[in-house]
């Protein structure tokens, strides 16, 4: 993974990668994912980086952890996933799109034609 091309924080990158491994179906519903260790060789990438990374996803009630066993993928967390990146989508990418929209003269029919591509 090639952490040089972003402005987000690392772990925050390593958290999204989990995510997506969730929403293409790598982890299910209450797999183990890989321990700290595991990913942060993977990875290669700092321990401590990883668990951040795991700390936060536990926060977003995306993964739970069971002591002595590891951590393991939230019932629902698919779901969960793709309602917090679309509240994301609508707050932050949205008005982006709109605004270069408004600025390169791009219509809404133009948009929608080329989606329909």
């Amino acid at each position: 993974m090639n952490f040089n091309n972003s402005d987000k924080a690392i772990y925050l990158q390593i958290a999204d990668r989990i995510c997506d491994e969730i929403i293409s179906g790598k982890y299910k519903d209450d797999d183990r994912i890989p321990s700290v260790r595991e990913y942060a060789v993977l990875l290669e990438v700092n321990t401590n980086t990883v668990v951040k990374a795991y700390d936060h996803l536990s926060r977003e009630e995306v993964i739970y952890n069971k002591r002595g066993l590891g951590f393991f993928v939230v019932a629902g967390a698919k779901h969960q996933i793709l309602k917090i990146r679309r509240e994301e989508f609508m707050k932050q990418t949205l008005p982006e799109v709109f605004r270069q929209m408004r600025l390169l003269g791009i219509g809404i029919d133009e948009v929608v034609k080329k989606y329909n591509e």
